[in-house]
């Protein structure tokens, strides 16, 4: 069979053969490196997956900020960067980082999505999408304190003199006065102790007050929460110290 093949087929297109099918199987024959680096997509080789722990913390946030400049520079504007909210990563060509980043336009805290390629071996760096979410919670830096990305949730104690603890208190105040049927205005005289955590999009507040009735003190623990559209609601509330009166 083999001397009646070569019967048939010349040797030079034998050869010919032999070479067309090499080059079909051959995987440089699939695509050029150049043409798999010219998409992040035509090259995403894993999921998303939660960027790395704290050691990297430095390298994420200055690839935000990175994000923040570059959309500046494409579309004048002056967007500041406040913090990063999350930080995920996708195996390309490189690593394609997803952002969401709290950034301040004009005084307001709002949020925004972006995505920047690296190619570390080529020093390439490129902002490829960046987008307005949504305004981000008016929360500040003492109760978004309380939790971060990548840590457990608990209750942290904050300064009780935080504008976010103040409003939280008087709120407090202003319910209990609501909910009393007492002639007396309830008067704040002290923030005893404060303490808060941040769970989705809510801010709670755990705060020891000393208020004024009268002529009589007392001691309240209270619990509020903060939505994140801004609305204050009195969740718990005790009694620590019965009335005192003032002699």
């Amino acid at each position: 069979m083999l001397i009646k093949f070569s019967f048939l087929l010349p040797h030079s297109s034998t050869i010919l053969l032999l070479f067309s099918l090499i080059f079909f199987f051959s995987p440089s024959s699939q695509g050029s490196c150049s043409d798999f680096e010219s998409e992040p997509s035509m090259a995403t080789l894993g999921g998303l997956r939660e960027s790395q722990g704290a050691a990297n913390d430095a390298e994420i946030e200055s690839l935000a900020r990175f994000a923040v400049d570059e959309h500046n520079k494409k579309e004048n504007a002056l967007l500041e960067f406040a913090r990063v909210v999350k930080a995920k990563e996708q195996v390309v060509a490189g690593t394609l980082h997803h952002f969401t980043i709290e950034a301040i336009d004009a005084g307001k805290k709002k949020l925004y999505d972006a995505k920047v390629w690296v190619k570390p071996w080529m020093n390439f760096k490129e902002l490829q999408e960046f987008k307005h979410t949504e305004d981000s919670p008016s929360f500040t830096s003492s109760d978004l304190g309380a939790i971060r990305e990548g840590h457990a949730p608990g209750w942290k104690e904050v300064p009780v003199h935080d504008p976010e603890v103040q409003n939280a208190a008087e709120h407090a105040v202003k319910t209990i006065q609501q909910r009393s049927n007492s002639l007396f205005p309830y008067e704040l005289q002290e923030i005893a102790h404060a303490k808060a955590e941040v769970v989705e999009d809510t801010a709670k507040f755990n705060l020891h007050l000393k208020v004024k009735r009268g002529n009589k003190d007392e001691i309240f623990n209270v619990e509020v929460h903060k939505s994140s559209d801004g609305n204050y609601n009195l969740n718990k509330m005790g009694n620590i110290q019965p009335e005192i009166e003032n002699q």
